[in-house]
């Protein structure tokens, strides 16, 4: 008997919608984008096998091709948009993280995404990106090593106007 993956909803949609929102930019796209995900779910949850992942994996899965049928922004759009209404607070931390995250290369915004975003495991990450869980913790911890010194620089600039203190990263 195969567990249904959709049988505790609640907290797979703030994971899906978690992960949209860092990709995209959160708002009404990134809240359409989570039905959609969740649509196809629906559709094909009897496709859903538990030996390839857990739901929290295949949902986010079905969610990166949901973003990859639309449409792609135009200039302005994706990370760097800014819908007025940030499920983050708001923060000047956040719209920094966020500056610098937009202009990593798409890869590597990916992995923070799906880290961050999805709140994947590196495992999980390597079952949805084919990648041995190892190189995802590499390719992560490279990741940190390469943002922690730009995004310091920022915050201590952010300080210095007087917009807060630099968050431990």
């Amino acid at each position: 008997m195969r567990r249904d993956p959709l049988a505790h909803p609640e907290e797979l949609i703030k994971r899906v919608y978690a992960y949209v929102a860092y990709t995209i930019g959160d708002g009404p796209d990134a809240e359409d984008v989570t039905s959609e995900t969740f649509e196809r779910a629906l559709r094909y949850r009897k496709s859903y096998d538990p030996a390839k992942g857990s739901p929290a994996t295949w949902l986010v899965g079905i969610a990166r091709r949901c973003i990859a049928d639309r449409p792609q922004p135009t200039a302005g759009g994706g990370l760097e948009h800014e819908t007025g209404h940030d499920v983050l607070g708001d923060r000047a931390d956040v719209l920094v993280v966020r500056a610098t995250v937009a202009k990593l290369p798409e890869r590597d915004r990916e992995l923070i995404a799906l880290r961050y975003g999805a709140d994947l495991t590196s495992r999980q990450i390597g079952e949805l990106l084919d990648m041995h869980t190892n190189a995802v913790e590499v390719a992560l911890h490279r990741l940190h090593a390469k943002l922690r010194p730009e995004l310091a620089a920022d915050f201590s600039a952010e300080a210095r106007k007087g917009l807060g203190a630099a968050p431990g990263i």
